[in-house]
């Protein structure tokens, strides 16, 4: 080699290497089973368990890493073994794309992806998170909302004897408004017992319970009676006709949760429900929950957020968006002993936000 071709290849050797640390690092995506245990056995219309399997991801690049989860429900013929297959299935994508154009990504994913909205979840709020710490904000802020304004949370009682269902709002003395689960035959004894210690507001959720449109009509006016401010589902989702003829003969709001499963579900309710309950396990995340949200406030529609038996991570992800609504459920992670993150906090039913950009969570010790 001559001293002048030497002299060419040494210039051009450090500009190489500048270039290659200069490039970002691959993306990684991880997925896992978590089986979350619940401390005492969880028992509603639908099911009975002691505990939860939900899907956790991470989505690492450029050292940054975001955490998502989804919470498969059986409602919709979900499990975490499918809802892995389906987060694997684009894995592809998710590896390939610009993490800033999480939306695009979204969309992309929905097109590919029939059902599965647990697993679409947790791509979601693991790109989200990404997206909040490379920004360096928390998410409440990435959507202009104030935490300040996050509402009170209910805290659940699920279906019971009456003598553990006391013991368990006996156990919920920190939470201002509870939330009862009904819709079996035993709906007065398990309300009786809860009124018999204590005469907190109570929020009731029949989760399509009631086939019947008379019974329905009986049983919300005698919840009424009993301090109830609101009803969720009372009928199956697809009896939109019958609940629309109850809603006519109670007077404390009716609000949907199976009904409302996405945006365009939203306005064929409007005459059957006066409020929707939005839940990120259901939509397919914080992107779709954000559109529903805002779609049925500008219907005149009352929003609510619940959850699932999750994880800190799916239920901190939903409390960025809280600020927006009329009323909160955010309490999975709190039905749960061994929660593997910190997020969101609760005090006297407040919700408080973390600070810490993306979601703002920090492992669990």
């Amino acid at each position: 080699m001559n001293r002048r071709n030497f002299l060419k290849t040494a210039s051009v050797a450090p500009a190489a290497a500048s270039v290659a640390l200069a490039a970002p690092a691959a993306a990684t995506l991880t997925t896992k089973i978590v089986r979350l245990n619940l401390q005492h056995t969880w028992t509603t219309t639908m099911s009975s368990s002691a505990y939860r399997d939900t899907l956790h991801t991470t989505y690492t690049r450029g050292g940054i890493t975001g955490h998502g989860e989804g919470a498969p429900i059986v409602r919709y013929h979900e499990d975490a073994v499918s809802a892995q297959k389906a987060v694997e299935s684009v894995r592809d994508l998710l590896l390939a794309a610009d993490p800033m154009q999480f939306a695009k990504i979204m969309a992309e994913v929905f097109q590919r992806v029939p059902g599965e909205w647990a697993a679409k979840a947790a791509i979601d709020i693991a790109l989200m998170d990404w997206v909040g710490k490379k920004l360096g904000i928390p998410l409440y802020s990435y959507f202009g909302l104030d935490p300040k304004d996050a509402p009170l949370t209910t805290f659940s009682i699920g279906i019971d004897t009456p003598e553990i269902t006391k013991q368990k709002t006996l156990e919920a003395a920190d939470y201002p408004v509870l939330k009862v689960k009904v819709g079996l035959a035993t709906d007065e004894p398990t309300i009786e017992a809860v009124r018999s210690v204590t005469k907190k507001p109570l929020r009731v959720d029949a989760n399509e319970g009631w086939k019947d449109k008379e019974e329905a009509v009986r049983k919300i006016n005698w919840l009424e009676k009993m301090g109830v401010e609101f009803i969720e589902q009372p009928m199956p989702a697809e009896m939109l006709e019958e609940t629309r003829w109850v809603r006519g003969k109670v007077h404390i709001p009716i609000i949907a949760d199976e009904a409302c499963q996405h945006a365009a579900d939203i306005p064929k309710l409007r005459e059957c429900f006066d409020g929707v309950n939005v839940k990120l396990d259901k939509s397919g995340g914080m992107l779709e929950a954000y559109r529903m949200l805002e779609i049925a406030k500008a219907l005149g529609m009352k929003t609510m957020l619940g959850c699932m038996i999750s994880s800190s991570v799916t239920v901190t992800a939903a409390a960025h968006l809280s600020p927006l609504v009329d009323y909160s459920d955010l309490d999975g992670n709190l039905l749960i002993s061994n929660d593997p993150f910190h997020g969101v906090r609760v005090e006297k039913g407040k919700l408080i936000l973390p600070k810490g950009p993306g979601l703002g969570l920090t492992a669990a010790k």
